[in-house]
């Protein structure tokens, strides 16, 4: 039976315009969207692929990490 899941995904603004999606729970995932809304649509579909290789391999499926984000000043 499959259970519902919810992970943390950090969408990274690129230069060039669009989002890099990386999942710190699932490190195999990262993609891209040219839009907020192709990047969350691309990172469903990316957390998807990874979630069902693990079943087929037998790895366990990890919970997601909570992460925590803070800015540090450094001199430059």
């Amino acid at each position: 039976m499959i259970s519902e899941r919810r992970y943390t995904i950090h969408l990274l603004p690129e230069p060039e315009g669009g989002f890099t999606v990386r999942v710190p729970a699932l490190p195999p995932v990262v993609t891209y969207g040219e839009t907020y809304e192709e990047a969350l649509a691309n990172a469903r579909e990316a957390i998807e692929a990874v979630l069902e290789v693990y079943r087929e391999d037998g790895i366990d499926i990890p919970d997601d990490n909570e992460t925590r984000i803070d800015t540090l000043t450094i001199a430059a």
